[in-house]
């Protein structure tokens, strides 16, 4: 089963979440960035959802930080803001977010979502394990 990071400082947001995907994947939940860091030494998620706007480190903290990693890079990272902000969703962008959803969020789009990432990137990796396999096979019988 997949392992999702849900990272938000606001509970109900986090209980909400989990309801929404638990069925599906097994989620993590966590009040700040600063938790989701230490955990991220022991376990690696499929997918992270982080809230921009938390006290201690914010989103795009966090977020400079995982894509600054080389462990934790490929990771996706939806974000989930209550702030509509068009400058910031593009930063993030830029940044290296996979998704921005506005809050509160419909929970259906929400699962599909993450959902259609995740399915996207077992595409990638099953299609870079392929050609690595050819290029290994191709060495070995030169």
């Amino acid at each position: 089963m997949k392992t999702i990071f849900a990272v938000d400082d606001n509970r109900i947001n986090l209980l909400i979440t989990e309801e929404v995907l638990s069925n599906h994947y097994e989620v993590i939940t966590m009040i700040s960035a600063s938790v989701m860091f230490e955990l991220l030494d022991e376990v690696i998620p499929d997918l992270i959802l982080l809230d921009i706007m938390m006290p201690d480190i914010d989103g795009f903290a966090a977020l400079k930080r995982l894509k600054g990693d080389k462990r934790f890079a490929h990771i996706p990272v939806i974000f989930l803001t209550g702030k509509k902000d068009n400058d910031a969703e593009v930063l993030a962008f830029e940044m290296g977010v996979t998704d921005f959803m506005s809050k509160p969020f419909s929970a259906p789009i929400l699962l599909n979502r993450v959902k259609m990432i995740l399915h996207i990137e077992e595409i990638v990796s099953e299609r870079l394990q392929k050609l690595l396999q050819e290029q290994n096979n191709g060495e070995m019988s030169d």
